[in-house]
């Protein structure tokens, strides 16, 4: 099993920026895929970015291209969501996710592949 906890979402206005953190215990590989998702009220979840555990096949919506840069140390079984120049539109409850497999090929934020959720941290930002 695998427990994921994240934290540094927050109130921000429009324009600034959160580093938001994922921290992993239990069973992972490097070629884990992890992943990060929002849902705003009333909207469906969204896959934000992925990338490989141990670094690499990092992929972004097309919403947060840009402005949003996904990281990770996987000696600390951590990884990041740096998000700039952050929009109202960003507005929503982040999740991590990961899809515990030992993958071969490229990460996706395809939600029915990741096993593992987070609780989630909201992400508030002004205009």
């Amino acid at each position: 099993q695998v427990q994921l906890v994240e934290s540094g979402g927050g109130s921000v206005r429009a324009g600034g920026s959160l580093r938001l953190s994922c921290a992993a215990s239990g069973y992972t590989s490097s070629r884990n895929c992890m992943g990060w998702f929002r849902q705003a009220p009333g909207k469906e979840r969204e896959g934000v970015a992925c990338i490989y555990f141990g670094g690499g096949s990092t992929y972004y919506a097309d919403s947060v291209k840009g402005r949003f840069t996904i990281s990770q140390d996987y000696a600390k079984k951590t990884v990041y969501l740096q998000m700039n120049n952050l929009k109202a539109e960003d507005t929503a409850m982040y999740y991590c996710a990961t899809d515990s497999r030992v993958n071969l090929g490229a990460c996706t934020v395809v939600a029915g592949r990741y096993f593992y959720w987070g609780q989630g941290t909201q992400v508030t930002v002004s205009s």
